[in-house]
């Protein structure tokens, strides 16, 4: 079997920034007048080694400020490294910062013009590509208009239209396969399959868990500036899940030793995207008892108090609290209720939404019969909906309620908006909200 040739190889690698308490302490450091360290060292990256061979698609998951981005800009060179070393065999297109070499005097032809020859592309090489780069653009006569003029939607398709037309071997793309409106986002993403079918390599950096299941290879796992992993996407967004909440799991035999470096124990054990040690968000419990589930700090809560939601979270089917569910999975969504008061028959209810706010689905106790009894003031309830999730891929919101009747008027206890985010993972979307699972036969 012939053996892949390697695309890019990072050994050891690490990025580190100085980090000043005042701006004079910097200029002191600047002017070689500090007597002292002035400064802390933040690291991005710790000691990442990472290979990826030609022909491969491998995205690379963490939450911010996990080092995704900074390991892009140093394979690119947009940034240097302050240890370790990088090898690129072959000629790299960047999806990073779209439009970052545009000029915004030149019209749009003369940027093209500009950002080819920047990539190292002769004036007729350019000329060769010309015709398709402005129809994938589709910004018509606006190309002879200073790009300082153009709409932030016609800039970046010009500057994607450019990146993605130059036969590049190595495509790196970080965040940028959602720009434009809903077609020139199916354009983009059509390219970026043609691309992988052409057998070029990419690196791929998203949040959009459902684009790396379906188009990588292989993940690699960031967190901290650590690599906690590496592996199929199934995998690793099973750990990413299990990072989110500080409960990543110690590696199997096959990963024997990771957990023995320090810094590597540090980045599994930290949660991410600005969850506390105690739970709750950037320090702040959003309710009276919260889990360490990652939640939304600016829901809407109202209610007479009479009822209080004091805990919520989802599991998926095997059983770990996580808001990332695989299409097609059972999940289940659980809410912890104390009772102030006395409430006759009260109502428990959950509702999922997409971000536009158009309510998908939901359903409460009262309409499944599920319980229809009297609760005393001072009892504690605990209520799971189990289920399996059909949703197409992408993001939703969670909202929950405990409702009931008093004398036929409605009343609402407590109910929160928008608490938390759902992450279905899909590697196939049909059309509209729900996937109805056909069974096809062509005879």
């Amino acid at each position: 079997m012939e053996k892949k040739k390697v695309a890019i190889r990072v050994k050891k690698l690490e990025k580190a920034y100085k980090l000043y308490d005042k701006p004079s302490d910097r200029l002191k450091e600047a002017l070689g007048l500090a007597r002292k360290k002035r400064y802390k060292e933040h690291y991005a990256l710790k000691g990442v080694d990472l290979t990826i061979h030609q022909g491969e698609t491998v995205g690379i998951i963490g939450t911010n400020g996990s080092g995704k981005s900074t390991i892009l800009k140093i394979i690119t060179g947009v940034l240097n490294p302050t240890n370790g070393s990088v090898k690129v065999n072959g000629r790299i297109s960047a999806l990073l910062e779209l439009g970052a070499g545009f000029n915004m005097e030149y019209n749009g032809i003369e940027n093209v013009y500009l950002n080819g020859t920047m990539i190292g592309f002769s004036q007729k090489e350019i000329d060769a590509r010309m015709d398709e780069i402005l129809s994938f653009a589709d910004i018509g006569d606006y190309v002879y208009q200073p790009v300082k003029t153009y709409s932030s939607g016609m800039f970046v398709r010009l500057a994607f239209a450019v990146a993605i037309n130059i036969d590049p071997e190595i495509l790196i793309v970080d965040e940028a396969l959602s720009v434009g409106d809903v077609f020139f986002q199916a354009k983009c993403y059509h390219k970026f399959e043609e691309f992988k079918n052409m057998g070029k390599t990419i690196v791929f950096v998203s949040h959009d868990l459902s684009s790396i299941s379906k188009y990588c290879d292989r993940v690699v796992l960031l967190n901290q500036g650590v690599k906690l992993g590496e592996g199929s996407p199934k995998e690793m967004i099973d750990a990413y899940k299990q990072v989110l909440v500080g409960q990543y799991p110690i590696p199997g035999e096959e990963h024997e030793g990771l957990l023995d470096d320090k810094d590597i124990q540090a980045a599994a054990a930290k949660k991410g995207e600005g969850v506390s040690e105690a739970g709750g968000v950037n320090g702040k419990n959003l309710v009276t008892e919260v889990s360490d589930t990652v939640k939304n700090p600016e829901l809407l809560e109202y209610g007479t108090k009479a009822a209080v939601i004091e805990d919520y979270f989802i599991r998926d089917e095997a059983g770990r609290k996580c808001s990332a569910i695989l299409k097609g999975g059972e999940c289940s969504i659980h809410m912890k209720v104390r009772f102030v008061e006395d409430i006759s028959e009260p109502i428990f209810a959950f509702t999922i939404k997409n971000i536009k706010g158009v309510e998908i689905t939901g359903t409460n106790t009262m309409v499944e019969k599920a319980f229809l009894e009297s609760v005393q003031a001072g009892s504690v309830k605990h209520i799971t909906f189990t289920q399996r999730l059909d949703l197409q891929g992408g993001d939703y919101l969670l909202s929950l309620g405990v409702t009931g009747y008093e004398n036929e008027d409605f009343k609402v206890y407590h109910r929160l908006y928008d608490v938390m985010d759902l992450t279905v993972i899909s590697d196939k979307d049909t059309v509209g909200y729900y996937d109805t699972n056909s069974k096809v036969v062509v005879s």
